[in-house]
């Protein structure tokens, strides 16, 4: 208990509730701009935090998360064009509310439907994290090779078009983490005789490079975004069709509550995403309304189901990140990034060793949720002014940003150069549709993949039915077959169908 009352003091001074307010309101700055998003502004932020203390810098970067998640509803509501990938959904009816003139209506029920949900999966993570941990640190080589394999796998078919891509994008990621020392014998292997390559890839030169940089040349290989539909908040309209009601908020109760568990539920399992999420909220808010024919049309439930459903995978998806040190998607891989440079190792063993931070986090992502809903009903005008940014200038600076990240991430001219290098090869890879998520987490993946491995062959003297004596590890093997199996059999049908 006095861990746990430890942690929670920490959060509150003073001090980290200002960074948690800071980046909560930059990330719902870079989530409302097309083009921008979380997993970019986070990458470009890890080396901002290198003289933060662990438990600020980890706040600053959950709270950059949860403002982009929202943020990314301002866009879609009033430009039709989703900030980020998660807020497609709320399109659907918030642009059309939008054009009846309800503008500041949606973005209200987008803000308080976001922290709902977003507060019901950090309570969720609180109570579910520690007992998930201890059944963990029961787990040996074996089913800790068995639960990425898993893992990995699960994540190359949901994330990727094409399952045979998705999981060359893991392997490649995972081969790129084999640069350095070799973990059993210390010899140096892929180095090329480079001696700055012995401790491996930095992770913040890939992040950046293939998050944020490579998105930039993409962008602008695009060209500038079309402002001809954006819809402009009109002040002088009657506070009815300003503000959400009491009433109305509890109307949508039911679908919030709904859509919050269906968000918590996929956060937990890896690769789902929020995009799903999102999608799944909406039509099950859809089938479950007794007039689905009003969505579509601008619908307050409508917009309700998908930003629940999306912000809910902020805080379970730290759930395989804080028990088993999986990340379940991009921003908890850069989150790995974050807690190593601060001396802290995801996984079961950060319960034990590190709990009053882990306490703290906890703490700092209520203060956080608190916080959004307080940002972003005070800002939303000025949020939305956002939309109006200048490429020419938005672009330049987030490119002298990358290029001063990446050096100031090993304070090496090298690690700019990786970073430009992992940018082309982002940059490809969206041409090619090759899940980049994928690679970055195989990446990130590797190494604990390649341990664990390691010792599990030696556990075994190279006995091949070994693993049919572990039946943790069996199970996990059986549910990649299952799961791989189901999904390419779902995806030819959808084939055959189309």
């Amino acid at each position: 208990m006095d861990m746990i009352l430890a942690g929670f003091a920490d959060a509150l001074q003073w001090g980290n509730i200002l960074y948690l307010a800071i980046g909560v309101a930059t990330g719902v700055l870079v989530g409302a701009v097309p083009g921008l998003n979380g997993p970019m502004a986070i990458a470009l932020a890890v080396p901002l935090t290198f003289y933060m203390s662990p438990l600020l810098a980890i706040a600053f970067l959950v709270g950059l998360n949860k403002g982009s998640t929202f943020g990314g509803s301002i866009a879609a509501i009033l430009l039709n064009t989703p900030g980020s990938p998660e807020a497609v959904a709320t399109t659907f009816d918030g642009y059309p509310l939008a054009k009846k003139g309800k503008a500041l209506k949606a973005l209200k029920m987008a803000l308080y439907s976001s922290v709902t949900g977003d507060t019901f999966s950090d309570l969720v993570l609180i109570f579910v994290a520690a007992p998930i941990a201890t059944v963990a640190l029961k787990m040996g080589p074996p089913e800790v090779l068995c639960v990425i394999i898993f893992a990995l796998s699960l994540i190359a078919a949901l994330e990727s078009e094409s399952m045979l891509k998705g999981l060359v994008a893991a392997v490649f990621g995972v081969l790129f983490a084999c640069m350095g020392i070799d973990p059993m014998n210390a010899s140096p292997r892929l180095t090329f005789g480079v001696m700055d390559l012995q401790s491996g890839i930095p992770l913040i030169a890939v992040g950046i490079g293939m998050l944020a940089l490579s998105e930039v040349w993409n962008q602008l290989e695009k060209g500038a975004q079309s402002k001809e539909n954006m819809i402009v908040i009109d002040q002088n309209l009657p506070k009815a069709d300003q503000r959400i009601s009491f009433r109305e908020y509890l109307a949508a109760g039911k679908t919030i509550l709904r859509s919050s568990l269906i968000g918590t539920a996929v956060g937990t399992l890896p690769g789902l995403g929020t995009t799903i999420a999102a999608f799944l909220g909406y039509g099950a808010a859809k089938r479950a309304s007794k007039h689905p024919e009003t969505f579509g049309k601008g619908e307050l439930e409508g917009i309700a189901a998908a930003e629940a459903a999306n912000n809910a995978v902020v805080g379970s998806n730290m759930i395989p990140l804080f028990t088993l040190g999986i990340p379940g998607n991009v921003v908890a891989a850069l989150l790995i990034g974050a807690f190593i440079i601060h001396g802290v190792t995801p996984g079961p063993m950060m319960f034990e060793e590190n709990g009053q931070l882990i306490y703290g986090i906890y703490a700092a992502m209520l203060v956080a949720n608190v916080l959004n809903l307080f940002i972003g009903n005070l800002g939303l005008k000025v949020f939305a002014k956002a939309l109006s940014a200048p490429k020419n200038i938005v672009y330049p600076l987030v490119i002298f940003v990358c290029l001063t990240g990446g050096y100031l991430a090993e304070n090496s001219l090298l690690a700019v150069f990786i970073m430009l290098v992992f940018a082309l090869l982002g940059y490809f890879m969206r041409k090619l549709k090759l899940s980049f998520v994928t690679f970055i987490i195989g990446f990130v993946l590797g190494p604990m993949l390649e341990m664990s491995l390691q010792q599990t062959v030696v556990m075994s003297w190279v006995n091949p039915f070994f693993i049919t004596q572990r039946p943790i590890a069996m199970v996990f093997l059986a549910l990649t077959v299952v799961f791989l199996w189901r999904i390419a059999h779902s995806r030819r049908k959808k084939e055959k169908a189309a």
